[in-house]
């Protein structure tokens, strides 16, 4: 049986084809998915991806949903997880509403599904206001995040705090620099300045800022659409896809699908803020 996994990232395992855009293990192979799967038709069993179609546009994202289909053998399965439009909409409501009653835990939640509603759309630089919250000193609704995000999340978080620990542990050591060598440091800085100003001559500081927030914004970082179960399952039937059904992330239609630990990593699920929906090509 042939599984293919697209937009792996980290989570990935070596009985499947994994293709990201870009490589971290000699288990995944890179290559742009805006250019479709380099994969022959109805050759691939199963064909999994988890939060990658909405880092495309509407357009290119019907495109590759239709790459998908042309890859999968006849009765083949697409497992698909996105963040839940539905639900995130849903906690919004219900924390506005709460908020607005003066309930001091759901000020809180709201200001943590504001984000996860708008920020990884709206944002200019990686890791966006999400990251900024989850680097905060005392998250007042950590078990609310953490129950949003999951493992991904706790990870994050984790990361920025064994960094602050081992910033204290640090004693602050004061140089002894001459002034001849402070004077050489600064030289330098300043010639690299010029170096790059020779580089970027033609272009204002305006312009090389809105230069550097395209290139993040084309990076693939950021959400372009997003779906619930209405409009995923309007696109999978669009595509020629039949039997379509939301599952969680425990259960589906491919064979010893626990043994993968893709979605449920060690019995917790990685990223439980998702819409799980299969469906077949028949």
């Amino acid at each position: 049986m042939k599984l293919l996994n697209l937009g792996c990232g980290r989570t990935y395992h070596n009985d499947w084809v994994n293709i990201d855009f870009v490589s971290n293990s000699k288990y995944v192979e890179a290559h742009n998915l805006l250019n479709g799967i380099p994969i022959n038709d109805n050759c691939v069993d199963v064909v999994y991806h988890s939060h990658i179609l909405e880092h495309f546009s509407k357009q290119d994202g019907f495109h590759f949903m239709e790459e998908c289909y042309r890859v999968l053998n006849t009765n083949g399965i697409i497992r698909v997880a996105v963040p839940d439009l539905e639900i995130i909409a849903i906690e919004y409501i219900r924390n506005l509403q709460l908020a607005i009653e003066g309930n001091v835990e759901a000020k809180h939640n709201y200001e943590w599904i504001k984000l996860e509603l708008l920020d990884q759309t709206v944002r200019n630089e990686s890791g966006g206001d999400m990251k900024n919250y989850l680097y905060q000193p005392i998250i007042e609704n950590e078990s609310y995040v953490y129950k949003r995000i999951g493992s991904e999340g706790k990870i994050i978080r984790e990361s920025f705090l064994n960094k602050q620990d081992l910033m204290k542990e640090k004693k602050p050591i004061q140089p002894k620099v001459s002034i001849l060598k402070l004077l050489l440091k600064k030289g330098k800085r300043v010639i690299a300045k010029i170096k790059a100003g020779k580089r970027k001559s033609d272009l204002t500081e305006e312009e090389s800022k809105a230069l550097k927030i395209g290139q993040f914004r084309l990076g693939g970082e950021i959400h372009q659409w997003m779906y619930d179960r209405y409009s995923l399952s309007e696109l999978l039937s669009q595509v020629g896809f039949s039997e379509i059904k939301v599952c969680s992330a425990f259960e589906s239609e491919i064979q010893n699908w626990e043994t993968y630990q893709l979605d449920v990593i060690n019995g917790e699920v990685r990223k439980p803020d998702s819409l799980f929906m299969e469906a077949k090509k028949l």
